[in-house]
C-alpha cells in the first residue's frame, strides 16, 4: 500500500526558507509523477509543483523561481525547497502521487488525478 508522510513544515518570517520532505513508498509501487499541493483556510487546494518519474519539473506561476521540487528515488523521498517565502505561502502542504498506470501531464494539478495523498504539514509565514 502506498504511504506518504510529509515533514519539515513550521513557522518562518517572510524572506525565509523551509525544506519540506515527503517520505513515501510510492516509488516502490511505481508512479508516473509526484506533486506538492497546498491549501489555505477558505481556499481550494492548489498545485504548487510537480515532477515526473524521469525528473521533469513544472511549477505554478506563484512559486516559480522560489520553490524547487526534487526527488531521491533511492531514499524514496520527495522534497520541496522553498525560498523567499511570503505570507501568501501560508498553507497546509500536501504531497501526492499518481499511479504509474496513469499518464502524467505537465501542469496537471487537478487533485482528482492524483491517487495517493499524505496528511499534510503546516507552513506559516509571518510578515
Amino acid at each position: 500500500q502506498v504511504h506518504l508522510v510529509e515533514s519539515g513544515g513550521g513557522s518562518v518570517q517572510a524572506g525565509g526558507s523551509l525544506r519540506l520532505s515527503c517520505a513515501t513508498s510510492a516509488y516502490t509501487y511505481g508512479v508516473s509523477c509526484m506533486g506538492w499541493f497546498r491549501q489555505a483556510p477558505g481556499n481550494q487546494r492548489e498545485g504548487v509543483a510537480m515532477i515526473t518519474r524521469a525528473g521533469g519539473t513544472h511549477y505554478a506561476d506563484s512559486v516559480k523561481g522560489r520553490f524547487t521540487i526534487s526527488q531521491d528515488n533511492t531514499k524514496s523521498t520527495l522534497y520541496l525547497q522553498m525560498n523567499t517565502l511570503k505570507p501568501d505561502d501560508t498553507a497546509m502542504y500536501y504531497c501526492a502521487a499518481r499511479s504509474r498506470s496513469r499518464i502524467c501531464y505537465y501542469g496537471d494539478y487537478v487533485a482528482d488525478n492524483y491517487d495517493y495523498w499524505g496528511q499534510g504539514t503546516q507552513v506559516t509565514v509571518s510578515s
